[in-house]
């Protein structure tokens, strides 16, 4: 897919609970707007490398096979999804179409699921991974958060957003929740492998004798929605453009509110195998280029994504 229009929003991304719930009201009035994704390839992009400026920076492989292959979990709205019609869009393919069109190649999206995301860059099945991934250093060292062993090879990032997590309830059913520290003796549904997951786990720890946090981890996002909608858990998390768009959307916007602050704000970045150097410069060189054309801007404002902006892209940002 290419570029979107220069419609604007004035969403917040990054900013308290407060206002966390209007933080994609952009992308619900946009749909006038336009999607310029064609068909339902999983493609992202369609420049020919003749008039692609950044097309030499990419590995001679990679310019032959005229694509990317991008491991997503495409099930984490607004940033990449199915919509009604089975085309995905988000803000990820929306800025993998735009790098895409300074590399010359097309970004072919696959679904999978988050955890196995770079089980399958390790593995080849994948060129790169691009999913809302934090870029953080267990991931670049290939380091199991749990029990600090190295459990694979990390990865290296092209970062290009920076977004915190945040947690939510049912509506007008918040059991008190305003913080991490006020989930013991509660229940939370997250996503499998996620900060999400991590932050549970270590908000577990801490609570006292006879109030267990009970943490119930699904393949994704959608499934932690379900749960929380039914009313089997007290709370769920995601990043927070993702719960936000939860909020704003699911019911009609009766279903769910944001409690307290985002916390752990960190970049998302684009997942290369360590090895893969030349491909990783190639992406970063795209991603500035896009966000210099102030493509990039255009893109997160559609998603209601601006707040959480960078002024460029760099590689191994996360802590």
């Amino acid at each position: 897919m290419t570029a979107r229009s220069t419609c604007r929003t004035t969403a917040a991304h990054s900013r308290p609970a407060a206002v966390g719930a209007i933080a994609v009201v952009g992308a619900l009035l946009l749909t006038g707007c336009g999607d310029q994704t064609k068909g339902k390839n999983n493609e992202s992009g369609s420049a020919s490398s003749v008039n692609a400026p950044l097309a030499d920076k990419l590995p001679k492989e990679i310019r032959d096979k005229g694509k990317i292959l991008v491991g997503s979990d495409i099930a984490y709205a607004p940033v990449e999804f199915k919509d009604s019609s089975g085309t995905i869009v988000g803000l990820d393919p929306d800025l993998a179409a735009a790098m895409g069109k300074q590399l010359g190649v097309k970004l072919e999206f696959n679904n999978g699921t988050f955890d196995g995301l770079l089980t399958g860059l390790r593995s080849g099945r994948y060129d790169i991974a691009m999913s809302a991934m934090t870029d953080n250093k267990n991931r670049q060292e290939g380091v199991d958060p749990d029990t600090g062993n190295k459990v694979g090879e990390g990865v290296d990032f092209v970062d290009y957003l920076t977004a915190g997590v945040s947690i939510y309830t049912r509506k007008g059913d918040t059991k008190g929740i305003t913080s991490w520290s006020d989930l013991c003796g509660k229940k939370i549904a997250v996503e499998r492998g996620t900060v999400s997951e991590d932050l549970a786990k270590q908000e577990a720890k801490k609570c006292p004798s006879g109030k267990k946090l009970a943490i119930e981890a699904f393949d994704d996002d959608q499934q932690s929605q379900t749960r929380l909608r039914s009313g089997g858990v007290d709370a769920a998390s995601s990043d927070f453009p993702v719960a936000a768009y939860a909020v704003k959307t699911s019911g009609g916007g009766k279903d769910f509110e944001i409690v307290g602050d985002q916390v752990e704000a960190a970049p998302y970045g684009i997942a290369v195998a360590k090895n893969d150097t030349q491909l990783r410069d190639a992406l970063q060189a795209a991603m500035n280029a896009v966000i210099k054309s102030g493509e990039y801007q255009k893109i997160l404002e559609k998603w209601g994504a601006q707040d959480g902006a960078v002024k460029e892209s760099v590689v191994n940002g996360g802590k």
